[in-house]
C-alpha cells in the first residue's frame, strides 16, 4: 500500500512539475511578448495594413462618420453627414468619395476609432477659380513640423512625465499603446478603487491612448473601460499601419501629442490646442523661438535665463494637460508649484541638469495679461475672400467664422484672384486727390478733391460672368477697410436705377396684354379699349387695332415709343399723401418724351407717370374695378378698405405708442398720459377713470389734487367728475376727444395697467376690434374722406402687385415703398440684386444660380473624404425673351447715348473693337427732412449719398460699381451716377485681360442674345 501511495504521489509530482513547467513557459512567452511585442507586431500589422481607404468616383452611400471626439467636431467630420446633405440637395453633386475596405468598415462598425494617418494641422483653404490660394487657415497655427524639429531637452521631459519607454531602441516593434509596468500598476489599484472610492491610482494610459482619447472619445475622455480598450486597441492597431517596425510611428506620436494636446481654450484666441499654441496663447512665446532657445546649449547667464523661462513654460504646460482648465485658469498658482516640484524631480532623475533646474526655480510662472492680438488684416485685401467665407457659413449651417475656419475643407471659388486683385489696387489708391485725378474721377458731378475728404468715400465693385448654366462671380472688392459688404449687406437709396425695375415691370405689363388681346379681330378691341379704365390696357387695345406687325417685338418696340411728360408742376397723390416731384436736369421740364429717352437721359416726371399707369393697371385688374369702387358710394367693397384702413393705420399708431410705454411702470404710464393732454380737471378725470376703472373716489381725488390743475378742487366737485366720467359712460372715440389723446394711445394705457407685461404681439391681438372701434367716425363720413383712404388702400394692393414682379426678378426686401416715388429709388435696393436683375436681362429671361463656390474637397486623405462639384442646374425663366431683348437695346442706348455714354468703347474685343455695353445710372441723396405747418422744409439732413452704375459687357459680363458716402458728411459731396462710370472706365484695364481671357477661350460656346 505504500508502494502504491508512493506511485501516486510521483505521478502527482510529475504532473505539477509539468504545469509549474508550462506556467513558467506561458509567464516567460508572455513577458518576451510584453517586451518584444513581436506576436502582436506581426497579426496586428497585417491587421492594419488591410484598413485601407480609397477614393472612388461618385458617392459612396455606405460611408461611416464618427458622432463624437473633439477632434472628429473640430474638423467638421462629425457633421459632414447633414452639410453633404444640404449640399446635394441644392446645387452640388458628390463626384468622388472615399471608401473603406471590408476591414476597416468591420472594424469602425464595431466602434473602433478609424485607422488612418490623422492630421495634426487642418483648417479652411480657399482657392480662385484658376487653384491659386487666396485664403488659408490652419489650426493649431505653431506645430513642430517632424520630429528632429523637437528639442531633445521637451522630447525628454514628456516621456519622463508621460511615457517613459515610448521611444526605448532595444525592441523596434514595441507597442507603444501599452506600457506593462503601468497598465498592470493601474490594473492591481483596481480592487482598491473598489474598496475606497476616492483612492486615486497611477494611470496606466500611454502617449498613443492619450491621444486617442482627446481626440476621439466623448468629449475627450474616457468614460469606462470599454473606452479605454477602444482607445488602447485603437492605438495598438494605428502603431503597426506601416508594418511590425514601430520606431517611425512611435516618433510620430510624440510629435502628434505635442502638436495637438487640448490645453483649454482663452478668451480672445479660441480653443488651444498643441504645445506650440500653448506657449503663444498663454505666454507669449513664440515656438520658433523656443525651439532655438531649447535646442542649444546655455552659454552665459542671459542664455540660461532664457532656456529656463521657455523650459519652465513648456513643462508647465505639459502638467497642465492632466487639468487644463484648472491649472491655466482657475488655480495658476497650484501649478506654478507642481512645475518646480517636477523640476526637482526631473533634476535628480538626470533629465535636466542642475543649473537649469535652479535657474527654473528661480523663474515664477508669469502668464500673459491679455491673448496675443491676431495679425492685422485688411478688410479691403480680404473683402471678397470673406464674401466667400460668409457665403459657406450658409451652406454649410456653420454658426461661426471661427468655426468654418477649422473645418478640414478646401472650397474652390469662382472668382479671378490676378482680376481681384488688380482692382483692389486701384480702390486702394483712390483716396489720393492726385491719383484719383490722373483716373479723370474729379470734376463737374465728380469728384471736388479741393473740398471734399476722398477717404470718405467707399467704392464697390462686383463682376459676374454668364456661365451656360449660371452665373459666376469673378470679381467682389471695395474699399472699407470694415467687415460691413455694402455689395450684399446693405440697403440704399440707388436712386434712378429703380427705373430699370420700373421698365421691366411696364414691359411685362404690355407683354402680358399682348397675350390677352392680340389675337382678337381689331373690331372687337375697339370695345376693349373703350372699356378699359387704366391707360395701358387702352393704349395696348388701340395700338393692336392699328398695328400691321401685331408681333410681341413690334408692340414692346412701340411701347418704348410712348410718350409722357417731363412737367414738374403736377401734384400726385400717393403714399398716402400730395407728392410733387423734380427732374434732375430742369432743362428737361417742358419736355415730353419717349421712355427710351427718358431712360436715356434719368429724367424723373416720365417714371413717375409711367409707374402711375403701371399702378393704375394693377388696381383695375383686380376682382373689382377701381373705379366702380370710388364712384358707388353702396359699392360692398368700400367697407372691407375702410375697415382694412382702419386696422393698418390703427395698428401704426398702436406700434408707436407701445415703443413709448412698454418699458415704463403703471404709475409712469398714467403720469406719461396725463401730460401728453392739456392740464383741465375734466381730461385729467377721463384719463385716469378710464385707465384706473377700479381705483375708488379716494385715490381719484389723490390724484387729482396731486396735479396743478386739480389742487383747489373740491370734494363735491371730485365727486361729480368721479360719476361723470366712470367707465362705460362714453364710446371709445368720445374719450379720446374728451382727454384730447388719441384714443388707441387711452386704450394702450388702460390695457398696460392691467397687463404691464404684455407682449406686442398680445397688445395687437387684444386690440383688433378696438382698432375698428376707434374708426368708427371714418364709415361715417362722406364719400371724398372714405375715397382718400380707399385710394391708399388700392394703392398699396397694387404695390403689392408690383412688390411681387420685383422680387421674382432679385429685388431683395420683403415689401416696396407703396408711393410712386418708387419709380425714382424711394424703396432703395442692394448693388448685387440690380447685378442680378442685368444677369437675368442678359441670359434672356432665364434666372441662373448665382455661383460663388465652384467645388468643396471635404477631408482629404481620411475616410470621410469627399469632393463636390457643381449638379445639373437648372434655370427658371422669369422674363420673356423679347422683354429682354427690348431692354438690352434700351440699355444699351443709355451707354452709347446717355448718362453713362462715358463708357461706351472702353472694353475691347480680340481685333480692337468696342465691346457692346448697357446699363442704368442711378444717383440717391438719402436724407431726413422735417416739415413744418404749412408744408414748410424745416430742417434736412444728409443720411448718405450714392452714386451707381449697373451695367453688361458683350454677352457675357454683368455687374455694378457703386460710390457711397455714409453719414451728415454726405452733405459735403455732389457726384452723381457719373462717377462710378468713370470709375469703371477708370479700371477697364484691371478687367480687360479676364475679359480677353475669356475671350480666348473655346471650351464654352455660349449663344449671343438678340439685341447684342
Amino acid at each position: 500500500m505504500a508502494q502504491a501511495g508512493a506511485k501516486v504521489w510521483a505521478k502527482r509530482t510529475v504532473i505539477g512539475a509539468a504545469l509549474l513547467a508550462t506556467a513558467a513557459g506561458v509567464g516567460f512567452a508572455a513577458r518576451e511578448e510584453m517586451r518584444t511585442s513581436r506576436l502582436q507586431a506581426r497579426l496586428l500589422s497585417a491587421y492594419a495594413q488591410s484598413m485601407t481607404v480609397t477614393l472612388k468616383e461618385g458617392p459612396n452611400p455606405a460611408a461611416r462618420y464618427p458622432a463624437q471626439g473633439p477632434y472628429n467636431e473640430r474638423f467638421g467630420y462629425s457633421a459632414l453627414p447633414d452639410q453633404l446633405k444640404a449640399l446635394t440637395g441644392d446645387l452640388y453633386s458628390v463626384e468622388a468619395q472615399a471608401v473603406l475596405s471590408p476591414a476597416l468598415d468591420r472594424f469602425m462598425a464595431g466602434g473602433g476609432f478609424p485607422i488612418y494617418r490623422e492630421k495634426t494641422q487642418a483648417g479652411l483653404t480657399l482657392l480662385d477659380r484658376n487653384g491659386h490660394t487666396m485664403y488659408s487657415a490652419r489650426y493649431p497655427e505653431r506645430v513642430f513640423a517632424r520630429f528632429e524639429d523637437v528639442p531633445p531637452l521637451v522630447a525628454d521631459t514628456l516621456l519622463f512625465i508621460e511615457n517613459r519607454e515610448l521611444l526605448n531602441a532595444d525592441e523596434p516593434r514595441r507597442n507603444p499603446a501599452v506600457e506593462w509596468e503601468r497598465f498592470l500598476g493601474a490594473v492591481a489599484m483596481l480592487p482598491l478603487q473598489v474598496i475606497r472610492p476616492g483612492q486615486r491610482s497611477p494611470g496606466g494610459s500611454t502617449l498613443a491612448t492619450q491621444t486617442e482619447k482627446y481626440r476621439h472619445s466623448p468629449d475627450g475622455q474616457t468614460t469606462g473601460g470599454l473606452e479605454k480598450l477602444r482607445q488602447m486597441a485603437s492605438a495598438s492597431i494605428r502603431a503597426y499601419r506601416d508594418g511590425e517596425d514601430t520606431t517611425q510611428a512611435r516618433r510620430r506620436i510624440l510629435v502628434d501629442y505635442l502638436n495637438s494636446t487640448p490645453l483649454t481654450a482663452r478668451a480672445g484666441f479660441g480653443e488651444v490646442n498643441g504645445l506650440g499654441d500653448g506657449l503663444w496663447a498663454w505666454f507669449g512665446t513664440d515656438l520658433a523661438i523656443a525651439e532655438r532657445v531649447l535646442g542649444e546649449p546655455a552659454t552665459d547667464a542671459r542664455a540660461l535665463k532664457l532656456k529656463a523661462l521657455a523650459y519652465k513654460q513648456v513643462l508647465a504646460l505639459l502638467l497642465a494637460q492632466r487639468r487644463p482648465s484648472h491649472y491655466l485658469i482657475q488655480d495658476r498658482a497650484a501649478l506654478d508649484r507642481l512645475a518646480d516640484s517636477h523640476l526637482r524631480v526631473l533634476a535628480a532623475a538626470g533629465v535636466i541638469d542642475e543649473p537649469l533646474r535652479d535657474a527654473a526655480l528661480a523663474l515664477p510662472l508669469s502668464f500673459a495679461e491679455d491673448p496675443p492680438s491676431a495679425p492685422a488684416t485688411s478688410f479691403v485685401e480680404q473683402k471678397a475672400t470673406n464674401a466667400i467665407r460668409a457665403r459657406l457659413l450658409s451652406m454649410l449651417t456653420v454658426p461661426s467664422l471661427y468655426q468654418l475656419d477649422r473645418l478640414d475643407l478646401t472650397a474652390q471659388s469662382t472668382l479671378d484672384a490676378p482680376a481681384q486683385q488688380r482692382v483692389v489696387e486701384v480702390l486702394g489708391k483712390l483716396n489720393d486727390p492726385a491719383y484719383a485725378q490722373s483716373l479723370g474721377l474729379t470734376g463737374e458731378r465728380l469728384l471736388d478733391a479741393r473740398t471734399s475728404d476722398l477717404s470718405k468715400i467707399v467704392y464697390s465693385v462686383t463682376l459676374y460672368e454668364r456661365g451656360p448654366e449660371a452665373n459666376y462671380l469673378r470679381v467682389q472688392a471695395d474699399n472699407l477697410d470694415q467687415p460691413l459688404d455694402i455689395n450684399e449687406g446693405a440697403k440704399l437709396d440707388l436712386g434712378s436705377t429703380a427705373k430699370l425695375r420700373t421698365l421691366v415691370t411696364y414691359l411685362e405689363i404690355v407683354a402680358e396684354l399682348h397675350g390677352r388681346y392680340a389675337h382678337l379681330p381689331r373690331e372687337f378691341l375697339a370695345d376693349v379699349a373703350e372699356e378699359a379704365s387704366d391707360n395701358l390696357t387702352r393704349w395696348s387695345a388701340e395700338w393692336l387695332a392699328a398695328a400691321p406687325d401685331r408681333g410681341l417685338p413690334a408692340m414692346l418696340g412701340a411701347a418704348m415709343e410712348r410718350r409722357y411728360s417731363a412737367n414738374p408742376g403736377e401734384t400726385f397723390f400717393t403714399g398716402g399723401g400730395q407728392h410733387a416731384f423734380v427732374n434732375f436736369n430742369k432743362d428737361d421740364n417742358g419736355r415730353i418724351m419717349t421712355i427710351q429717352e427718358a431712360l436715356r437721359n434719368s429724367v424723373n416726371l416720365p417714371f413717375i407717370r409711367l409707374m402711375r399707369d403701371v399702378v393704375q393697371f394693377y388696381m383695375a385688374d383686380g376682382g373689382d374695378d377701381s373705379h366702380d369702387i370710388l364712384d358707388d358710394p353702396d359699392h360692398p367693397a368700400r367697407q372691407a378698405y375702410l375697415a382694412r384702413f382702419a386696422d393698418k393705420e390703427g395698428t401704426d399708431f398702436l406700434n408707436r405708442f407701445y415703443n413709448d410705454y412698454r418699458k415704463r411702470t403703471p404709475d409712469e404710464a398714467l403720469a406719461r398720459l396725463a401730460s401728453r393732454s392739456r392740464p383741465v380737471p375734466h381730461r385729467l378725470a377721463v384719463i385716469f377713470r378710464n385707465t384706473r376703472p377700479t381705483a375708488g373716489l379716494a385715490e381719484f381725488a389723490a390724484f387729482l389734487r396731486a396735479q396743478p390743475a386739480g389742487a383747489k378742487l373740491d370734494d363735491r366737485e371730485i365727486g361729480i367728475l368721479y360719476s361723470k366720467y366712470g367707465p362705460d359712460k362714453f364710446p371709445l372715440n368720445d374719450l379720446g376727444y374728451l382727454a384730447r389723446v388719441h384714443p388707441l394711445e387711452l386704450w394702450l394705457v388702460a390695457h398696460l395697467q392691467k397687463h404691464p407685461d404684455a407682449k406686442r404681439a398680445e397688445v395687437l391681438e387684444a386690440s383688433a376690434q378696438v382698432r375698428q372701434d376707434s374708426y368708427r367716425w371714418l364709415f361715417k363720413k362722406g364719400k371724398a374722406a372714405q375715397n382718400t383712404r380707399i385710394r391708399i388702400g388700392l394703392e398699396e394692393e397694387a404695390f403689392q402687385r408690383i412688390t411681387e414682379q420685383w422680387r421674382s426678378v432679385g429685388y431683395p426686401f420683403e415689401t416696396l415703398v407703396p408711393s410712386l416715388a418708387t419709380a425714382i429709388g424711394s424703396s432703395a435696393d442692394r448693388p448685387a440684386a440690380l447685378a442680378e436683375l442685368v444677369g437675368l436681362v442678359l441670359n434672356d429671361g432665364v434666372r441662373q444660380p448665382t455661383v460663388r463656390v465652384k467645388a468643396l474637397h471635404f477631408a482629404a486623405d481620411t475616410p470621410y473624404e469627399a469632393k463636390l462639384g457643381l449638379g445639373p442646374l437648372e434655370g427658371k425663366r422669369v422674363l420673356r425673351p423679347e422683354v429682354c431683348a427690348t431692354v438690352r437695346r434700351a440699355l444699351m442706348d443709355v451707354a452709347q447715348n446717355g448718362t453713362a455714354k462715358r463708357v461706351w468703347g472702353v472694353f475691347k474685343d480680340a481685333n480692337g473693337a468696342p465691346i457692346p455695353m448697357g446699363g442704368k445710372t442711378g444717383t440717391g441723396d438719402h436724407r431726413l427732412d422735417r416739415w413744418g405747418p404749412g408744408g414748410v422744409l424745416l430742417e434736412s439732413k444728409a443720411v448718405n449719398r450714392t452714386a451707381t452704375f449697373a451695367f453688361y459687357i458683350g454677352d457675357r459680363f454683368f455687374g455694378t460699381m457703386t460710390a457711397f458716402v455714409h453719414g451728415p458728411e454726405a452733405d459735403n459731396y455732389r457726384f452723381t451716377s457719373a462717377l462710378p462710370a468713370q470709375l469703371l472706365k477708370s479700371i477697364a484695364p484691371a478687367l480687360q485681360p479676364l475679359i480677353d481671357q475669356e475671350t480666348t477661350r473655346t471650351a464654352d460656346t455660349r449663344r449671343v442674345p438678340a439685341g447684342l
